[in-house]
């Protein structure tokens, strides 16, 4: 990754502005800097939380808080708890992600 035209910044997430995002279940809150070539964000997912696509988007997610699954399209399954990260490349391998018990994640794509 080659981060591109963005200054040093800090960011106070508690105080960033949300945006809500419904999923086929439950629900996503995203806290969301985008700067130079990278999107930076907070994401809460509540109880019960669904993604409604699969995603073919390159990310590095950790996993902050709670416990989140996440399902690739070729039917691999990795249930991930606090402190776990993955990485995948752009157009690699659509993914999605559920939580029964709610997540909260920082994702840098």
């Amino acid at each position: 990754m080659i981060i591109e035209g963005v200054p040093f910044q800090t960011v106070d997430w508690s105080a960033w502005p949300e945006t809500h995002h419904k999923g086929e279940t439950g629900h996503a809150t995203w806290r969301t800097l985008e700067v130079g070539n990278i999107r930076v964000r907070m994401v809460e997912y509540s109880p019960g939380y669904k993604a409604d696509h699969w995603c073919s988007r390159g990310h590095v997610l950790l996993v902050m808080k709670g416990q989140l699954t996440t399902e690739l399209a070729d039917g691999r399954v990795f249930v991930m708890k606090e402190g776990v990260s993955y990485q995948v490349a752009e157009n690699a391998e659509p993914h999605r992600s559920q939580t029964e018990t709610g997540a909260t994640l920082f994702i840098v794509d």
